[in-house]
């Protein structure tokens, strides 16, 4: 065999279970193409091990990562990886199937998003392709984001959690600065929040909003 021909791919996996990590790592090693080159048990640890490696040039491949974990969820990590590693492909392996991280991980970069019951040939399949440069997701994810194509969610199903927390402090009458203070966020981001959330509620002022929300039970009419 051409040993440029079959290089393994290198993949580094990252969960706060250590029985996971274990089952991942003993499929893995059987396969001809595959090598685990590091585990890490949340997104903090698998910088460190992404920093030590990068400066032996050791660099895997690929990151399998879980998104909720301790320290730093793999959501944070997918983007902060991305961002200081470009040359590396992230695939998601978790529980939760819910659209809003599905986005949040793909817009931060992941290559791939399976959920924790797929079958092991399915994470293989989706580490194959990411290290090819191609995107896979699980079927369960696929059917939802297509649905959302089709039928775009309307009313309170089509804002973030983030967004309905803005939603009811807008409905309490307070400020883009006093959102911002509540939430722990900036009053420039805390304006985009309230601009998103209009504009998917297809209203045209706060006035509105509050309305809505008064209307949907999430706050009680002002006397």
């Amino acid at each position: 065999m051409n040993g440029a021909e079959t290089r393994a791919t290198r993949v580094l996996i990252v969960d706060d279970h250590a029985v996971v990590r274990r089952g991942i790592r003993a499929y893995l090693e059987v396969l001809d193409d595959m090598e685990v080159a590091a585990e890490a048990a949340d997104g903090q640890e698998a910088l460190t091990r992404l920093d030590a490696m990068a400066a032996h040039r050791e660099l895997p491949d690929v990151v399998l990562i879980d998104l909720l974990m301790p320290k730093m969820d793999g959501s944070t990590a997918i983007g902060l990886i991305t961002e200081r590693f470009p040359g590396i492909r992230v695939v998601v392996l978790t529980s939760f199937g819910e659209m809003e991280r599905v986005h949040a991980a793909l817009a931060r970069g992941a290559a791939g998003y399976l959920l924790k019951d797929a079958e092991a040939g399915e994470v293989v399949a989706a580490i194959r392709a990411a290290a090819r440069g191609e995107v896979f997701l699980d079927p369960v994810v696929a059917r939802g984001l297509t649905q959302e194509i089709v039928s775009p969610p309307a009313g309170l199903g089509a804002l973030t959690s983030r967004e309905r927390d803005v939603l009811v402090l807008v409905a309490e009458g307070r400020s883009n600065q006093q959102i911002a203070d509540e939430l722990v966020i900036s009053e420039r981001t805390a304006r985009t929040h309230v601009s998103n959330l209009l504009r998917k509620l297809r209203l045209t002022s706060r006035t509105q909003a509050a309305l809505f929300a008064v209307r949907q039970g999430l706050v009680p009419p002002r006397g």
